[in-house]
């Protein structure tokens, strides 16, 4: 049974919802929420309610959080506080502190703690990076050919090895780790999903990714399950089915640009700096060699399989991001052959 629940990152909307949905649930008698800011719904502008869930402003990075743990005798920690794009103050210095650091803070305070018996966290499927070396397909257990080392996709794979030396330390608690495809829904706000969102869109000339998506309401269910049931170990989650970027744009009816990689990142480098979208390098290179994973391993332990397809969750985003429709697709193509002559 579980009492307690510690959720991070509550802030920002999927940390929001797993604490609304923990909250819901009679069988666990606190939700407590922390991070560096309120939740939306706490200042008045909208955003998940988060029902009975008890916030706290904490940093991760400081020592405070291992107060929080003993003072509500936490019994299970679900990390979701990851950011996946560097903020506007503090750049990508300040990204690194934040998922680095204050996973490592937490991770120490989980382990002095005597009430912790599950630990749940966040990760990535970039973890396996995107090459043109890769398997068709990423098992749990493949290692990747060109291991990341720039942003979110190296901050996830740092953090992974400090999770994995906190079980190897604390046998005692069930650490499940989730290796989430990217996020896709009508509430996500991602650097993905403000790509998507943008009226024209460059794509690398000479490639056509792979892409898979799970729907917010998948990965909030599969957090719920890991978080109240045991389940240790490392699992992608990812929803059924790939497409290809040239599929998405067809079915946002949206013009795509195709240019050199070079002029890629130089757009992405533009963009960027605008505030309009953050083309990073792990960007550029899974636009490059696109990533595709197995999650039969999380289907198998959990004995559910997700709601939407990688198809159906992109539909369901463009149902709440497509204005009137798109361009029909011979239009489509004829605009983008006349903008790359």
């Amino acid at each position: 049974m579980t009492h307690t629940v510690l959720v991070t990152g509550v802030s920002r909307h999927i940390g929001a919802r797993v604490a609304s949905v923990l909250a819901a649930d009679p069988g666990i008698d606190r939700v407590i929420g922390v991070d560096t800011v309120p939740p939306p719904s706490l200042s008045r502008d909208g955003g998940v309610p988060l029902g009975r869930t008890e916030f706290v402003r904490v940093d991760l990075r400081s020592p405070d959080i291992a107060q929080v743990i003993a003072a509500a005798d936490i019994d299970t920690v679900v990390h979701v506080g990851l950011v996946s794009s560097p903020p506007r103050s503090g750049g990508r210095a300040l990204m690194k502190e934040h998922n680095v650091i204050g996973t490592m803070q937490l991770l120490g305070a989980c382990q002095r703690s005597a009430t912790v018996r599950r630990v749940v966290v966040r990760s990535t499927t970039a973890v396996y990076g995107s090459s043109p070396r890769d398997p068709a397909v990423f098992t749990e257990d493949a290692e990747p050919a060109e291991p990341p080392v720039h942003g979110y996709a190296k901050d996830a794979a740092e953090v992974e090895g400090y999770v994995r030396g906190f079980a190897r330390r604390r046998r005692d608690v069930t650490v499940s780790m989730l290796r989430f495809a990217n996020f896709m829904g009508p509430g996500v706000d991602s650097p993905l999903t403000r790509y998507f969102s943008q009226p024209v869109l460059p794509t690398v000339l000479g490639f056509d990714p792979r892409l898979q998506f799970v729907h917010e309401d998948d990965a909030v269910e599969v957090l719920r399950r890991t978080a109240t049931e045991d389940h240790p170990g490392t699992f992608n989650a990812t929803g059924d089915g790939v497409l290809l970027l040239s599929q998405c744009l067809r079915r946002a009816g949206l013009l795509s640009v195709p240019v050199p990689s070079q002029a890629f990142g130089l757009l992405g480098d533009l963009a960027r700096s605008a505030g309009l979208v953050n083309f990073s390098p792990e960007q550029l290179r899974l636009m490059c060699h696109g990533r595709a994973v197995d999650g039969a391993r999380l289907a198998a332990t959990l004995g559910w399989r997700p709601k939407f397809s990688t198809g159906a969750a992109f539909e369901d985003f463009l149902r709440t991001r497509r204005p009137g429709g798109g361009l029909p697709a011979a239009a489509l193509d004829a605009l983008s052959r006349m903008v790359t002559r």
